[in-house]
């Protein structure tokens, strides 16, 4: 069974001229030894060693499976935090539409 997956980054950046932020997606081949990882999960990678033409890179965790992201795991922050950062967020934001009113 093959053991390479395919890890898109997306990442964005201004265009030299017109400064508007662009897309960009870079893709690395990764090694998978336990292929543990599926479509569309997220996970953690490392270079490693050359282990074929293409293949620098290995999966050290898969962090979740499926489309939400997985802002506990890669902030390292529980619920109870998050939620409070939303709710700063969302105070920061009310605060600022009544000033501008």
């Amino acid at each position: 069974m093959d053991k390479t997956v395919v890890v898109a980054v997306e990442w964005r950046q201004a265009h030299p001229l017109y400064r508007k932020q662009v897309k960009r997606v870079t893709k690395f081949h990764v090694h998978d030894e336990e292929n543990k990882s599926k479509i569309g999960d997220w996970v953690n990678i490392m270079e490693t060693r050359p282990l074929s033409k293409t293949k620098r890179w290995r999966v050290t965790q898969v962090l979740s499976t499926g489309e939400p992201a997985p802002t506990e795991e890669v902030l390292g922050l529980s619920p109870e935090e998050l939620g409070q950062i939303d709710d700063e967020v969302e105070e920061a934001t009310e605060d600022g539409e009544e000033q501008e009113s």
